[in-house]
């Protein structure tokens, strides 16, 4: 009976929550009120961004522990980080509320990030699962592009496919900026395992500190310029043009 148990919990434990269920409901829902003009339109494309944005963000966590489940650490599944389930994360607040809040206030990507990865073995193992999680959103972001690239949006699904061009940039920007090597991100995640230990002890102080690092960084102006003209510069080599970006996120801010 005991082992029966225990089975039980290990599927459960890597079992799609229903809270990742209802955010993917509800993205559909939203994508399907996009595509056929029912409601209002700027309602429609916010509800559909948030909820699409939530999900990836629920995946790129899930990238995260599945890689590392599979790399030897099974505490993963025991802290329900299999369940795609945002409310079992470490940090809630910043693995989904201030990327959400930053999405809302400045139409950023926010990279998120609170999942306790324990003991792994092997450099290339621990820089695997510092990829996986930008990995996701790259994923997205190709896929949302050769969406709008393959569509030709027609203007009677004008509101659908700027919405998805709207989430496509907010992809691109959480990808590049997660990639980044400031200490906190998976960017650094990656590097780590090889840096010496000598320059690991330097950083480990301003590790707390990556955000507040990576807003000064974007509020210098010539930073500011290479990033977002990088961001549009990928959008635009995927297809998605800047004017359909524009509509996006016009829609989104539907109470401007």
């Amino acid at each position: 009976m005991a082992d029966l148990n225990t089975t039980a919990q290990q599927r459960a434990a890597r079992r799609p929550s229903p809270t990742f269920v209802a955010l993917v409901v509800a993205f559909a829902l939203a994508g399907w009120a996009c595509w056929t003009g029912w409601g209002s339109p700027g309602v429609a494309v916010f509800l559909f961004v948030v909820a699409g944005w939530l999900v990836s963000l629920c995946l790129h966590e899930f990238a995260h522990a599945v890689v590392a489940y599979r790399s030897g650490d099974r505490s993963v599944a025991a802290r329900g980080y299999l369940s795609l389930d945002p409310l079992k994360y470490s940090d809630p607040l910043l693995s989904f509320g201030l990327p959400l809040l930053f999405v809302l206030l400045g139409g950023i990507g926010l990279p998120g990030g609170a999942v306790w990865v324990g003991a792994i073995p092997g450099r290339v193992r621990h820089t695997l699962v510092s990829a996986a999680g930008p990995l996701v959103n790259v994923a997205w972001a190709v896929l949302l592009m050769a969406a709008v690239a393959s569509a030709g949006p027609s203007p009677e699904r004008e509101a659908f496919w700027a919405g998805v061009a709207y989430l496509a940039f907010l992809q691109v920007t959480a990808a590049l900026l997660n990639l980044l090597p400031v200490p906190g991100l998976d960017g650094f995640g990656i590097l780590e395992p090889w840096l010496p230990r000598s320059w690991l002890r330097v950083l480990a102080p301003v590790r707390a500190y990556g955000y507040l690092l990576l807003f000064a960084l974007l509020w210098v102006p010539e930073v500011n310029r290479w990033f977002f003209g990088t961001v549009l510069g990928t959008l635009l080599a995927g297809g998605v043009p800047v004017h359909l970006i524009a509509a996006g996120d016009d829609l989104f801010r539907f109470w401007s």
